[in-house]
């Protein structure tokens, strides 16, 4: 399917004109029809000769209902400008060519119509006109065609021109993510609520668990079934006009502007940086005006940073990503101001003086159809940014570039990979000197030292620094001259026990060394000591040397024969034998023969 939206000026005969393809009234309350005016959207549906299923959207013409005209446009990708050949172009016609310019269409089809009225050479005068109109927008080149809807002239060429333009159109993604623009909601008896919109990509699917968007509000709801144009489906791909019934909402919660999106994959915000497309320039724009994007209309605030770019912050949260197009519109004046794409839905804050100036730069070589030097100039920005984040905000992941490198899900500058790096070596060597009994910086501390957004960079971090990371510590490696003012007792303790290996000092020995357990400990940990309690310390090749010395003996042995061999006190082989037993090196049999194991 494919879903065209009409543009025209009021009376111009877009409504006659959707009546006249599909045959169906697309003016849905009785004041429309009493009145002959089209107030709100009205939908209709046909077939072109080709098969081609077409749906349009009618819009309202006059601007009093120029909200629902943005809201009919905003969503479409296709227009049928309309212009009424014996009026030719009036007031409101510009300001639809200046929502279709603000929002980038350049898919359409003009329609002179009312050609029954206008000679000729009337309806050259007016094509002239609308061509000149047209100039500056993306239908500067669209075909031009001249229907009588009241006879039906000119109807088949039309019908022609929409199937050779539709069948140029590409594919849209029907694996993308679904952002579904709500613009009716209502309730069926038996069913519940039901909300229509035009599903521009991404699939549904009966089932499907989506999330509504509303001013700001998010909730979980369940697709409990789906129609397109009439017709039961259990699946929609794009483009398509959709009514999905939803189950965990009533209608009474759901309103034009709300969006289904699918779960967990869009970002919501409230500011957002942008750039001047079409229309009024940003200087000459109102501080106070409203944004419109798909159906939604939400009040905002624009902050000028130079004549190209400004932030909008809005009054309510909405879905936006990089390259939307928003309409700007002056609600005094019912006219649309202009025009502005989306460089950056997830902006820095301007706090400082002279931080607008600088945004403004940062902004000014962005280029919209540049996926891949916006994500480096994001992860530049950043310095670090989730790949999760990227998506959300929109962009098209590229290979990675070498300026950046990817841990787990992070893409880190490699600037800010190499300042993370040195700091944290930094920081090691800076505890190391300060305290060189510390057993090293606690993962936390290091983490807040490097200001880091998650913690999990952390390992490869400290590979990269050349450290070591030992029960959640992080340090220097180890060295024999490491220990500071404990370095004298240890060396002379290792003197000691290095003429005897298994004579382990007593605690005054240790005392009047002056080492205490936060000396042995750092002794220990650098690889200088092996404490088997508290204040029981031997040498760390004690085990192997009391290996040579058990496995001479009969086996099994006792541990007074162990005692013996090893010429040592009680106090000493029995912890230094359920060592090796821990070890796997010694067995006990029994509760007092052990064994070597071979």
């Amino acid at each position: 399917m494919f879903v065209i939206a009409t543009a025209g000026h009021v009376d111009h005969g877009k409504s006659t004109l959707v009546r006249a393809l599909t045959g169906m009234e697309p003016d849905r309350w009785a004041e429309e029809r009493r009145r002959g005016l089209t107030i709100d959207l009205g939908f209709a549906w046909s077939a072109l000769p080709s098969g081609r299923r077409v749906a349009f959207v009618d819009v309202p013409g006059h601007e009093r209902f120029l909200p629902n005209t943005l809201a009919g446009l905003g969503p479409a990708s296709v227009v049928c400008f309309v212009v009424a050949a014996d009026e030719g172009w009036r007031a409101q016609s510009g300001d639809h060519r200046d929502a279709i310019a603000a929002l980038g269409i350049t898919q359409g089809v003009v329609v002179l119509t009312r050609i029954d009225r206008a000679g000729d050479q009337r309806v050259a005068e007016v094509s002239d006109q609308v061509r000149t109109e047209l100039a500056q927008t993306g239908l500067a080149d669209a075909p031009i065609v001249a229907v009588s809807a009241l006879d039906g002239t000119g109807l088949d060429t039309l019908r022609a021109v929409l199937d050779d333009l539709l069948a140029e159109l590409p594919p849209p993604s029907s694996t993308g993510r679904v952002r579904l623009w709500v613009d009716r909601s209502f309730t069926i008896t038996g069913a519940g609520t039901v909300v229509t919109g035009t599903l521009t990509a991404g699939s549904l699917a009966t089932g499907d668990h989506l999330q509504l968007l509303d001013r700001g509000h998010s909730r979980a709801v369940v697709i409990r079934g789906l129609q397109s144009c009439g017709e039961t489906h259990s699946a929609l791909r794009p483009t398509a006009r959709a009514a999905v019934n939803l189950r965990g909402v009533s209608s009474g919660e759901v309103r034009r502007g709300d969006a289904l999106v699918s779960s967990g994959e869009w970002l919501t915000t409230t500011v957002a940086d942008v750039r001047h497309r079409a229309g009024c320039p940003l200087p000459e724009a109102p501080e106070r005006l409203v944004v419109h994007l798909g159906t939604a209309a939400v009040p905002a605030r624009l902050r000028v940073l130079d004549i190209e770019h400004a932030r909008i912050t809005l009054e309510s949260p909405l879905p936006l990503t990089f390259s939307d197009h928003l309409v700007l519109r002056d609600p005094g004046a019912r006219r649309v101001l202009g025009g502005v794409v989306v460089l950056d839905a997830d902006p820095p804050a301007l706090r400082r003086r002279g931080d607008a100036a600088r945004r403004a730069d940062q902004l000014t070589g962005t280029d919209p159809a540049d996926q891949a030097g916006r994500v480096l100039a994001e992860v530049t920005r950043r310095g670090a940014v989730a790949q999760r984040q990227l998506q959300l905000l929109g962009y098209e992941l590229p290979p990675v570039p070498p300026e950046v490198t990817v841990i787990g899900g992070w893409w880190v500058h490699a600037a800010t990979y190499q300042a993370w790096r040195d700091r944290l070596r930094s920081a090691a060597r800076e505890l190391r000197e300060r305290d060189p009994l510390s057993a090293g910086l606690s993962r936390g501390a290091a983490a807040d030292r490097l200001a880091l957004p998650d913690p999990a960079l952390l390992d490869e971090l400290v590979v990269a620094a050349g450290l070591q990371q030992h029960d959640g510590l992080i340090r220097l490696p180890g060295g024999r001259d490491d220990l500071g003012p404990a370095e004298d007792g240890v060396a002379e303790l290792e003197s000691r026990l290095a003429a005897s290996p298994f004579h382990a000092p007593e605690a005054d020995d240790l005392a009047a060394l002056h080492l205490g357990i936060r000396e042995l400990a750092a002794a220990e940990r650098v690889g200088r000591l092996l404490r088997l309690a508290e204040n029981l310390v031997l040498l760390p090749t004690a085990p192997a040397l009391a290996m040579r010395e058990l496995a001479s003996l009969e086996q099994p042995f006792t541990a007074t024969q162990a005692k013996q061999a090893l010429n040592t006190t009680r106090r000493v082989a029995i912890p230094l034998l359920e060592y090796l037993d821990a070890r796997g090196w010694t067995r006990r049999i029994d509760a007092v023969h052990r064994e070597v194991v071979r």
